[in-house]
């Protein structure tokens, strides 16, 4: 096994350890910190000409979109969770370009849209989720409702 096949190997065991033994909260944790990582990956690919890699981070982006999507409650997430499907959807369209296109600019502005909710996300509290106190964080009290974690 090559060296960067064992290390792509631990990666793998490290994510899925880390999945198997999080929270609600911290899988959607998880998620932004990937699609994060996956964008600037991206970013990384197309400054050094490297094309196809920028487009292979892009589509790993694009599913980690489609997972946040996909957990959203929209029973209990209302008007939050129905804008943030929208806002994850035209993402998802915008990387696609990106693709189409090989040039990275959608890719840096999605970032820049994704960016404030991963922070708001962040912000909130596990231990608040489990008692069910919010501090006064509106945006936090939103996303709670929106991925309905509690």
């Amino acid at each position: 096994m090559t060296r960067n096949r064992a290390a792509a190997a631990y990666r793998s065991i490290d994510l899925e350890s880390a999945v198997a033994s999080a929270s609600a909260h911290e899988l959607i944790s998880l998620l932004f910190k990937e699609l994060n990582k996956s964008l600037l990956a991206a970013e990384y690919q197309f400054e050094q000409g490297n094309v196809q890699e920028m487009r292979n981070h892009v589509t790993k982006a694009s599913r980690v979109l489609a997972g946040l999507q996909g957990s959203l409650d929209f029973e209990k997430g209302g008007e939050i969770a129905n804008n943030l499907a929208s806002l994850y959807g035209f993402a998802i369209r915008q990387l696609f370009r990106s693709t189409a296109a090989g040039e990275v600019d959608n890719v840096t502005s999605v970032k820049g849209l994704i960016a404030p909710i991963a922070e708001a996300w962040e912000s909130i509290s596990p231990n608040n989720l489990q008692t069910g106190a919010m501090n006064s964080n509106t945006a936090g009290v939103g996303l709670k409702q929106a991925y309905a974690i509690a």
